[in-house]
């Protein structure tokens, strides 16, 4: 999964996430969940559809509001192999200026 990271990838919403299985995706979203395991948990894109992020191992750090995945889609969800918590709002702002205007 590390090959992820070096890899181009797409960012992706919810609704578009189907056409991007086996594929190195970046997703954007708002934390609604956490499952009690701590290997799953659910964010929201923009549009306000949510997406389920699988993890093979627990989170091992506490995270919250606003969160970037990188990682491959699979028919179920996505599968992490990177997870970035955005907390400043200037990184919000430049992160979604960015997401409207590079086309891939």
């Amino acid at each position: 999964m590390a090959d992820v990271m070096k890899l181009p990838r797409w960012r992706v919403n919810a609704s578009i996430l189907a056409q991007f299985i086996a594929q190195p995706v970046c997703f954007v979203g708002r934390l609604e969940k956490i499952h009690t395991t701590g290997k799953m948990f659910i964010l929201s894109d923009g549009e306000g559809k949510n997406e389920t992020i699988e993890s093979m191992e627990p989170l091992n750090e506490e995270i919250s509001g606003i969160i970037e995945v990188i990682g491959r889609v699979t028919a179920k969800a996505v599968t992490p192999s990177c997870v970035h918590l955005i907390s400043s709002l200037k990184k919000i702002a430049v992160l979604l200026i960015l997401d409207f205007t590079m086309k891939p």
